[in-house]
């Protein structure tokens, strides 16, 4: 079991389920709401509960896809594909040890010109 929270701790996430390896996303979208790029687990939404949920606000990023953060601190926590049986959560959101290790980078076409991938981890330019 995973536990974790925004900033302020408004919104708390159980997972129930293992972490899966996270993936380091570096899309446009990714980096303009976290302020870097954004690493995240899929999670089955089966195995998630949020504590604090009424505080947790909603960004239709684009079609299909909408972005979970906190209406207190602002803290991205979910990237949420509608209709799909899992959600992405923030790795940055758990409490250590995680017990994961990041497992790949995407979107490595769109990172920022101002930091280089140095790992040898797989990379997807989408």
């Amino acid at each position: 079991m995973a536990k974790g929270s925004c900033l302020c701790g408004a919104v708390r996430v159980d997972v129930t389920a293992p972490l899966a390896q996270p993936t380091a996303c570096h899309c446009t979208q990714c980096r303009r709401q976290s302020g870097h790029y954004w690493a995240c687990a899929e999670v089955p939404r089966s195995a998630l509960a949020f504590e604090g949920g009424d505080n947790l606000r909603w960004y239709q990023a684009s079609p299909g896809v909408r972005r979970g953060f906190c209406a207190t601190c602002g803290s991205f926590l979910v990237w949420d594909p509608i209709g799909r049986d899992t959600l992405s959560v923030a790795m940055g959101a758990f409490a250590a040890p995680t017990g994961v290790r990041l497992a790949r980078h995407i979107f490595v076409a769109d990172k920022g010109d101002y930091y280089e991938i140095a790992d040898a981890l797989p990379q997807g330019a989408r």
